[in-house]
């Protein structure tokens, strides 16, 4: 089984996180943060992931120390259950609706950390959430996990179903990239021989 269990404790969160990748999308998630909840609902659930996460933070201050660090250690999980990446696709990708939106979502499981992000002029909130947070978890997800990501809302108009399609989208192709190919079982995807 390819599973990572991390705990991370800063003076501003304190993150218990558990990941398999190769689950049926269960999922017990208690961040603090609502709408992030629902996201990580969507992305464990539509990549078949089972995701545990419990974090505390300082939520009275504002989401955004929450929502960063999950990124960060969910990239971190990761990196640790993939391992040496042998018979991994290492790629995947998707053109995702959610009702008006069109998301473009590709992923390169390359061992470089490269964030293409754009997802247009959203307004500032959607509910309690700061949308500039979305940039802030997927920076932390991919410096952590090295893996190089494009997220781009090709049209769309509700910020709710942009962020949306974005995190579903996001579960799709990483379902897509991690999972072995039979042909090249013991095999690293690169001709470096490494990732």
């Amino acid at each position: 089984m390819r599973t990572s269990e991390i705990k991370r404790s800063t003076a501003e969160t304190q993150i218990e996180l558990k990941l398999n990748l190769d689950g049926t999308g269960k999922y017990e998630i208690d961040t603090g943060c609502g709408f992030l909840d629902h996201m990580l609902v969507l992305f464990a659930r539509h990549g078949r992931f089972d995701l545990t996460v419990k974090c505390n933070g300082d939520i009275n201050v504002d989401y955004h120390h929450t929502v960063e660090d999950i990124g960060i250690v969910l990239g971190q999980a990761f990196a640790e259950a993939l391992g040496n990446m042998a018979g991994i696709k290492r790629y995947g990708d998707i053109i995702l609706p959610m009702d008006e939106s069109l998301i473009m979502c590709a992923v390169d499981i390359s061992g470089r950390a490269h964030l293409s992000l754009d997802l247009g002029t959203m307004p500032p909130k959607v509910g309690d959430f700061d949308t500039e947070l979305v940039s802030e978890f997927l920076l932390g997800f991919v410096r952590n996990s090295k893996m190089t990501l494009h997220v781009n809302k090709l049209y769309g108009t509700n910020t709710h179903h942009i962020i949306e399609g974005s995190f579903k989208a996001l579960g799709r192709v990483l379902s897509q990239a991690v999972s072995i190919d039979e042909k090249y079982i013991d095999e690293i995807p690169s001709t470096k021989g490494v990732l």
